[in-house]
């Protein structure tokens, strides 16, 4: 099968060439990306904790958990677009190209209008669920309900993200959210430090610069002329297209929600050590989401890749580039997790200088990031099954250790050591399980052949 060369003038090559070449020329502007997504984010926690105070940032904190529960089901059934998407690329198959693409749109947009109604609504009584302090519970509120208002721009950006990186496009959208990230500090500012409105304007902020970086890549995607170039008159529903996104996206979704959910009954458990706890802990979070950048640049490149390279039927490079993705995902997460532990007390009181708060921070971090580059194999294999076509596995494994085992092992464990150091044991221990499961699925069973199956079966 031969390689349309021509297509790859303005994106990166996953399908021929130096295999380490084009895994980092991709990886690269991925992981600029997402630091510049995390620092805008971040910017959000530094300045109400620096501004408004502790009980503020408390709020702050203890909504993302919360955020990442709902949103995890939708952008995670778009992973199902992305692979479909990839896999046609590489295939050269231009019709299923352009319905995977629309459909894929309009996922993004009906999936967002239902998210902003349920969690506006939803709002206060999660947030009690969670067993939100009463005097974090009105800021917290407020927080929350101004970011779900957004929730179209955010779930629309994530899946015009996804089409561009599917295709072998990941420096378009680092343009787009470098652009964001100064509109989002400069907001943040500006509502915060200048009008005093509030933690609920830090949401705003945020909703408005991710609306301009949608905005951005839709654009970019209606003006390309090649061919996943975005018609917006035929955005809509393919039925057979949507049950296969559905099929290949379904289970990240569901396994985000789910380790979502598990992550608010870990809040919960944080809660209940009081403000300085979720503050603290809540500002580590924000750090850590740095320290994950080696592995979600990477894990998202590997599922790009072996998409891409199975549609072409490209076998052995797909095991080689695997490989190697894995391998410097894992040294890149240690390294990033060794500067991390030493200036753990200096990151966190970036946030708050409040001793306590620092302390809770510190403490957290020293427990977890020599463990990084476990997390960083678990999340490189499931990209690796993600982009095989075999979301099921990856889904069934970090349900199994990230949800239930965690939250078993927290549950008890709190109530015969009362002890947050205890919560803090449970993430280390699970990733360690989840990489030896998954060591041994990727050693042992044939996923590298899914697509010709499923491609057998349909004839």
């Amino acid at each position: 099968m031969g390689i349309r060369v021509s297509a790859f003038r303005n994106n990166t090559s996953m399908l021929e060439g130096s295999i380490w070449k084009g895994l980092v020329s991709f990886a690269i502007p991925i992981f600029l990306g997402n630091l510049f997504q995390q620092l805008y984010n971040t910017a959000d926690t530094l300045i109400v904790g620096n501004f408004i105070g502790k009980e503020a940032l408390a709020a702050v904190s203890s909504s993302s958990n919360l955020i990442f529960m709902i949103i995890g089901l939708l952008q995670g059934t778009a992973l199902g677009a992305g692979v479909l998407i990839a896999k046609y690329y590489g295939a050269q198959d231009k019709e299923n190209l352009h319905l995977a693409v629309h459909t894929g749109l309009a996922f993004g947009l009906v999936g967002g209008l239902v998210l902003t109604a349920a969690g506006v609504a939803l709002t206060p009584q999660l947030l009690r669920w969670m067993g939100t302090p009463s005097d974090v519970l009105p800021n917290s509120i407020a927080y929350f309900r101004t970011y779900f208002y957004g929730c179209l721009a955010v779930f629309l950006y994530n899946i015009a993200v996804g089409i561009l990186q599917a295709v072998g496009d990941s420096r378009h959208p680092l343009y787009y959210l470098i652009l964001s990230s100064f509109i989002n500090v400069a907001l943040d500012l500006l509502f915060v430090a200048v009008f005093r409105w509030g933690v609920a304007s830090a949401a705003a902020a945020t909703v408005i610069s991710q609306a301009a970086s949608a905005g951005l890549c839709i654009w970019q995607l209606v003006r390309s002329s090649d061919d996943y170039r975005v018609n917006l008159r035929d955005i809509r529903f393919h039925l057979p297209m949507l049950r296969q996104i559905v099929r290949f996206g379904l289970p990240s979704g569901i396994q985000n929600s789910v380790i979502g959910l598990a992550n608010v009954v870990v809040q919960a458990n944080i809660n209940a050590f009081g403000s300085d706890a979720m503050a603290g802990c809540g500002s580590y979070a924000k750090i850590e989401g740095f320290g994950f950048l080696p592995v979600t640049c990477f894990a998202m490149g590997l599922a790009t890749f072996v998409s891409q390279n199975l549609g072409a039927k490209q076998y052995d490079r797909v095991r080689r580039g695997a490989r190697f993705g894995i391998l410097c995902s894992v040294i890149a997460a240690e390294a990033v997790g060794a500067i991390i532990f030493f200036a753990a007390p200096f990151l966190v009181s970036l946030f708050n200088s409040d001793p306590d708060v620092i302390r809770y921070g510190t403490v957290q971090a020293q427990t977890e990031v020599f463990f990084y580059g476990l997390l960083a194999l678990s999340h490189c294999m499931a990209g690796i099954l993600r982009g095989a076509g075999k979301a099921m596995v990856p889904m069934v494994i970090m349900l199994s250790v990230w949800c239930v085992l965690r939250i078993a092992y927290i549950s008890l464990m709190v109530r015969l050591i009362p002890n947050i150091q205890v919560v803090f044991t449970a993430y280390p221990l699970t990733w360690f399980l989840s990489s030896v499961i998954f060591i041994i699925y990727y050693r042992k069973a044939d996923w590298i052949h899914t697509f010709d199956r499923m491609d057998a079966a349909a004839q």
